[in-house]
């Protein structure tokens, strides 16, 4: 869905704000660009709806290269998120999530409907946070109306910029559960900067790291965690690595004990087939028993998962074999 060519951006200065960068985002795919301030994220993701112009090479969307595509058209067709939100501070939430709609040419009464039906997604009531203005939503709430109005046409392209920044962690983390079940609901084609390693690996299904102007690595969260490419990203991903690859390792059937005779049906803790390692840990921890009940997806008990589970499931996340 987006693919970039050979793309260089060098200013007029002579900083080379992105260098010979070639890299392809498939459709449906959430990729996050992660790396230190000033390397060239962002840079590169402008480059995608043309705020940015490239030097050199090209930047194609859809397989149409985007510097022949007049770029007003292409913006409304590219939903757009950034740190701060930018709404406009005289309309109300219904009026803001409705801007692109407007701007396309819909009916009001089709724009405030497709409104209302996003904010729903996102999880605001459009009648009791549809007539308020900007300044009376929280930080989350403002970015969770940023992202419905970024997904008020049905752009097939999203680009993120920093969007969860500018919150406190615990609504930060709220607001990334929420958008990754919004986009197992909706599937757009995702580009989303950070500067937080562990958001990145959170959310992206790939993951490019950068360094200087070029990308070091672009693969899996759990791979670049298990198997860094170079120093440069061993460095930038940090030496508790290995703890980070809890959030991106699922929990198998491989990685289960049988079950204690005696498990009540309603394990008081408990965690799903394919939840993240990270969340069972902390589940974990908290059991005197030493072991956790892990359920299926009708809520049954399927057996247990015990620290030597743990080391299991981390081993192959590392080098695809169970531990000996």
């Amino acid at each position: 869905m987006i693919r970039f060519e050979q793309v260089t951006k060098r200013y007029p200065d002579g900083t080379t704000a992105v260098d010979d960068l070639s890299f392809e985002v498939a459709e449906g795919e959430l990729v996050t660009l992660v790396g230190p301030s000033g390397c060239g994220k962002t840079t590169t993701m402008m480059m995608v709806n043309r705020l940015v112009e490239p030097t050199s090479g090209r930047v194609l969307v859809d397989g149409r290269d985007v510097a022949g595509v007049d770029p007003v058209a292409l913006r409304r067709k590219i939903g757009y998120v950034i740190q701060q939100v930018g709404l406009f501070p005289h309309r109300t939430v219904l009026d803001n999530t409705a801007t692109v709609p407007a701007l396309l040419g819909w009916k009001k009464a089709a724009a405030r409907a497709r409104a209302a039906e996003l904010l729903e997604l996102v999880g605001l009531d459009p009648a009791v946070h549809g007539p308020r203005y900007p300044a009376q939503l929280s930080g989350g709430q403002r970015q969770r109306v940023g992202v419905a109005r970024a997904l008020a046409a049905d752009p097939p392209v999203l680009l993120m910029d920093e969007p969860f920044g500018a919150v406190d962690p615990v609504v930060r983390e709220r607001l990334q559960n929420e958008f990754l079940a919004l986009q197992a609901t909706v599937r757009k084609t995702v580009l989303l900067v950070t500067h937080d390693i562990e958001e990145a690996v959170r959310l992206g299904d790939r993951m490019a790291v950068y360094g200087q102007g070029r990308i070091e690595q672009f693969d899996t969260p759990a791979t670049v965690l298990a198997a860094p490419a170079t120093p440069y990203v061993a460095d930038f991903v940090g030496g508790d690595r290995a703890l980070k690859r809890l959030a991106v390792t699922p929990v198998t059937a491989g990685d289960l004990d049988p079950l204690p005779a005696g498990t009540p049906a309603p394990a008081p803790r408990s965690v799903p087939l394919g939840g993240s390692l990270k969340e069972a840990l902390a589940l974990l921890l908290q059991e005197d028993s030493g072991h956790l009940t892990v359920t299926g997806a009708d809520g049954a008990p399927l057996g247990t998962l015990t620290p030597a589970g743990v080391h299991r499931a981390l081993r192959r996340a590392t080098t695809g074999t169970d531990a000996g």
